[in-house]
């Protein structure tokens, strides 16, 4: 079959999208509804990383965002979330905070709030022995319906992760902080703290130093693949309805190679990822960014040759379609471009001058 989903297929899909909410796919409360249903239906129990089934894991991010980019960004940051507690604590996310407040008897949605640019800060302080968060962080996805986030902020001792329990109305969401029609389910807004309780998860700088944190990036990128295959369906469909012209035939081709290429270093990650989840042999960054590299410029190629096969048909017409295109090219420029590629030049400079 032309362009196949990302990773062998599974129910995920299908599961999912009987889930969909029949309101506003833009609408975050859409997304929050159709998130917390595939939460409540065990979408998002998958394995750890590393854990010998991380193609499973990574399998699911890319069908849930081929399905819904905003919905496959809150499934990314809640596994990621998951993982991060396990890696750096031993024990469920859940286990890390006091219970909600009563009524809220369903699992916790978690988000991931780790941006950090030179300003706004969020400072951490200890008071009687407790972490307390205060300042705005910018970036934050499902700033309106997480019922918890990992949290990133600078203390006295350093660079430090907590869990915050978002109930707590010393924390809310800021308004107007996302004017962006793309990606605007996700609920991307700015969050205030003041004086919000949080708990210390790991030691200093463990957020970045854990091997983990290259396993999720590459999570990041199998959800990038998936909004790529998701943008090259109606290419797809009009290549099997012998709908193109001698052109469109060639854009056709051309996306199917670069997905295949992009599912193949993929799978590579996957296997080094399970054959070394604790990064003994140093290479986890390095994958990690091959990974990245290749599925940005595949999503790039994607969405340009669709354009230029189908024309403005789609763009203009196909309501899915479109919020498919923009919020992909939203969400790829998680990656910091050039920045990255810079990175990636210098890990292999490094390499060759050990050798």
């Amino acid at each position: 079959m032309l362009m196949p989903p990302p990773l062998a297929a599974s129910d995920v899909t299908s599961r999912l999208v009987a889930l969909r909410p029949d309101a506003d796919p833009g609408d975050p409360a859409t997304t929050a509804t159709w998130v917390r249903g595939a939460l409540d239906a065990g979408l998002l129990d998958q394995p750890q990383p590393g854990s010998g089934r991380t193609a499973d894991r990574f399998q699911a991010l890319a069908e849930i965002a081929r399905a819904d980019l905003d919905v496959g960004r809150l499934a990314e940051a809640h596994l990621d979330a998951q993982a991060i507690v396990v890696e750096l604590t031993g024990k469920d996310a859940d286990r890390s905070l006091p219970p909600l407040p009563d009524g809220l008897d369903r699992s916790r949605l978690w988000g991931v709030w780790a941006a950090n640019p030179p300003s706004p800060k969020v400072i951490a302080a200890q008071v009687s022995g407790d972490w307390q968060l205060d300042g705005t962080k910018p970036w934050c996805s499902g700033a309106g319906c997480c019922d918890a986030a990992l949290v990133t902020a600078d203390a006295p001792d350093g660079y430090r992760l907590f869990a915050v329990d978002l109930h707590d109305p010393s924390a809310h969401p800021v308004d107007d902080t996302w004017p962006a029609r793309s990606m605007r389910g996700s609920d991307s807004r700015s969050v205030c703290f003041t004086a919000t309780p949080a708990v210390a998860i790991g030691d200093v700088d463990a957020y970045l130093s854990r091997p983990g944190f290259w396993h999720g990036a590459v999570g990041v990128a199998a959800a990038w693949l998936g909004g790529a295959s998701g943008v090259a369906e109606p290419l797809g469909e009009a290549a099997r309805r012998r709908r193109l012209h001698p052109h469109g035939l060639a854009h056709a081709g051309a996306v199917d190679a670069a997905l295949a290429a992009a599912e193949a270093i993929l799978g590579r990650a996957v296997d080094a990822i399970d054959n070394d989840p604790a990064n003994t042999a140093g290479q986890a960054e390095l994958m990690a960014r091959r990974v990245r590299a290749v599925v940005e410029r595949t999503a790039a190629e994607v969405v340009d040759r669709v354009g230029r096969a189908l024309g403005a048909a789609p763009l203009a017409l196909d309501a899915v379609h479109a919020k498919r295109v923009g919020d992909l090219e939203l969400f790829v420029r998680q990656s910091h471009a050039e920045r990255d590629l810079e990175a990636h030049g210098r890990l292999l400079a490094d390499l060759d001058q050990q050798q």
